[in-house]
């Protein structure tokens, strides 16, 4: 007989995270104003640039005030959070247009990145992580736990300095940044893919190593259970135990490692996009921090705690959906 999905609980536990997510998500953006307001960089001489350095204290003075950072912090706050309930989300001093094009214009591209290294590693990491647990302590599972131990400790930055040495200037077989090719004046799909390869391979060699290690331990667990046991005993061949049994069992921690790889995977992708100059947030993100520029600071923060929130809720559903032992009302 076929399951029926538990809608009803899945809304429950959905509802109760929505308003979670709302003292949190005004935490967050209030954090924000507070720390860029303690910041020691100065928004009004970033947005003036050179300029500023002549400028008279009385137009620098000015300029503050018709850029509302000589407001007290509350009162900023306040006023940007309103306003981005009514969906305006203010407009960048450092990048001069509105937050909601600034973040529209590139989040696709950092979607993209994420999305495609991210599968890739939960598939990979998948694959190793079974191949190891098959014969623990054997060659190939001290080979793939030195491999993941050894990446773990690795930087995405070093490994994308690193990929663009090796795959771009001395085998020359990809390109070593940028969405197109160089004199490109269109974008084609086959520019992108090409582009894409080595960001989201480095991006998922930096997520790999906690899917293989999850993998390699949650499916050697699940060989040792009772019911793994018994189908064996029952004489079912060796993959059909493994893939069909064991790797059931074995990967439901691995869900819950979704949503805490979340945090990690966005801060790995900032640093791969300023690496391979990938066309995503990485850049504005950078700029908006060391401009204290309020407005799209926070809603780059607000991106953020946002992807998180949907990782840790996307990472219940799935665990209740594959042990309904578990539930969603706990």
């Amino acid at each position: 007989m076929k399951r029926r999905l538990p809608w009803g609980p899945m809304a429950r536990l959905t509802g109760r995270r929505i308003l979670f997510a709302v003292p949190v998500l005004a935490t967050v953006t209030f954090g924000v104003f507070a720390i860029a307001a303690a910041s020691p960089f100065d928004p009004v001489k970033a947005y003036a640039g050179t300029a500023g350095l002549t400028a008279s204290q009385d137009n620098l003075d000015q300029l503050r005030a018709n850029l509302g950072v000589d407001r007290p912090l509350v009162t900023r706050w306040w006023d940007w959070l309103t306003a981005a309930l009514q969906g305006d989300l203010g407009d960048s001093s450092v990048l001069r247009q509105p937050v909601a094009d600034v973040v529209g214009e590139r989040i696709g591209w950092s979607v993209l990145l994420a999305a495609t290294a991210f599968l890739a590693a939960v598939l990979l990491g998948t694959a190793l992580g079974v191949l190891a647990a098959r014969r623990q302590g054997g060659r190939l599972d001290r080979a793939v736990s030195a491999l993941a131990y050894t990446l773990e400790a690795a930087p995405p930055f070093w490994l994308g300095l690193l990929a663009v040495w090796l795959f771009a200037l001395k085998l020359g077989v990809l390109p070593a940044g940028g969405l197109t090719d160089t004199g490109s004046t269109t974008i084609t799909a086959g520019q992108i893919a090409s582009h894409l390869v080595l960001p989201a391979a480095v991006l998922a060699v930096s997520q790999l190593p906690w899917f293989v290690l999850y993998v390699r331990q949650g499916v050697g667990d699940a060989l040792e259970e009772d019911p793994v046991r018994g189908a064996r005993a029952r004489g079912l061949a060796p993959r059909t135990v493994l893939l069909g049994h064991a790797l059931r069992s074995g990967m439901l921690p691995v869900l819950t490692l979704i949503g805490s790889r979340v945090p990690e995977l966005i801060t790995g992708a900032l640093l791969v996009e300023t690496v391979f100059s990938w066309p995503g947030i990485a850049a504005a993100t950078v700029q908006a921090a060391t401009s204290v520029d309020f407005p799209l600071l926070a809603a780059l923060t607000v991106l953020a705690t946002l992807a998180v929130l949907l990782g840790n809720l996307a990472a219940d559903l799935l665990y209740g959906l594959a042990d309904p032992r578990v539930g969603f009302d706990g």
